[in-house]
């Protein structure tokens, strides 16, 4: 079994605990308007990698020694369009006593996603809004299967880091942010909530690609909002709030 891999990060620092071994699976079937990566959206794209599990692990061990404190973290894309092949991969990593992590929206739910969850260690989850209607023009797809994958995380004691793309005019609004705090707070394997500002950065990818930017118009996310935000749901989560 080969994994098409977009690109890989050595020392990563802001995916999951530690320094980590970063892999950027190719394949999305979300088009979320603010997504900064629309390279990885063709699982047939021409990719720079295309790794058995085992090639692919031989890579992490010649960082083993950098990321004893850390760990592997597999995202995307969406990872889980290649569930098969990370779990092959997850299984190697935890034989070798190495932290795993997944970087996904949870969009596909079923029993590949569920076999594969067996073998991470910790679940970093997308979550784009918890207005329904919103999350469509967000992305593309129905918000269902992200909600039932952190109903089975919670149902599973699943250690989860919500991860959340505050975007000016779409979902930095207060009444929304209210909302979507309130829904994290009934799951109490959510360790970590992560606010991650909305930016500007890969525009020149869609450029690059003759794609056009959905986003156009929109400012990057200012420090005052990002703030606000993280004020919301300090005020209302018990678990660690980090922008």
């Amino acid at each position: 079994m080969l994994g098409r891999i977009h690109s890989l990060e050595s020392f990563g620092t802001v995916d999951g605990p530690g320094i980590r071994f970063v892999v950027f699976m190719q394949g999305c079937p979300m088009r979320c308007l603010f997504c900064h990566n629309p390279d990885t959206w063709d699982v047939n794209a021409d990719v720079k990698y295309e790794l058995t599990a085992e090639e692919l692990f031989k890579e992490v061990g010649k960082y083993k020694s950098f990321i004893a404190s850390g760990g592997v973290t597999v995202t995307g894309g969406e990872p889980l369009v290649q569930a098969d092949f990370v779990t092959e991969f997850f299984k190697i990593c935890r034989s070798a006593g190495i932290h795993t992590a997944l970087d996904t929206s949870g969009v596909i739910f079923n029993d590949k996603a569920k076999v594969l969850l067996e073998h991470t260690d910790l679940v970093l989850l997308d979550v784009k809004t918890s207005d329904e209607a919103l999350h469509k023009t967000l992305t593309g797809c129905m918000i269902d299967n992200n909600r039932k994958f952190l109903d089975y995380l919670q149902e599973k004691g699943k250690k989860v880091w919500i991860r959340h793309v505050v975007v000016p005019a779409l979902t930095d609004d207060e009444n929304r942010l209210r909302r979507l705090a309130e829904y994290v707070s009934q799951y109490d394997v959510v360790e970590r909530v992560e606010l991650l500002p909305y930016h500007t950065m890969g525009r020149y990818k869609y450029e690059n690609l003759g794609i056009p930017y959905p986003l156009a118009d929109t400012p990057a996310l200012s420090s005052e909002r990002l703030k606000m935000a993280a004020g919301i749901f300090r005020e209302i989560l018990k678990c660690k709030v980090v922008v």
